[in-house]
């Protein structure tokens, strides 16, 4: 039976790779927008699914037609 492996160095030991492998850190993606500058997002769960479309103005937030304060009555939600 072999031997058991117990550490990174072992492992890299083992396979014969000379040189440690390197993390590939993937750069952000900048945010795709259309002419008039909105950018679209969905978020799905289970059988639901939330659409929204990010504009640039003045920070007031709308859901549904309805001010935030409207729509979501309770300060935790608003958070």
């Amino acid at each position: 039976m072999a031997d058991q492996v117990n550490s990174l160095e072992e492992l890299s030991a083992v396979s014969g790779d000379a040189a440690p492998a390197t993390a590939v850190v993937a750069e952000p993606r900048e945010p795709v927008r259309d002419a008039l500058g909105r950018a679209y997002a969905t978020g799905k769960r289970k059988d639901a699914v939330a659409r929204v479309w990010i504009k640039p103005g003045s920070g007031k937030v709308v859901v549904n037609g309805k001010e935030l304060n409207t729509y979501f009555a309770r300060p935790v939600l608003q958070m």
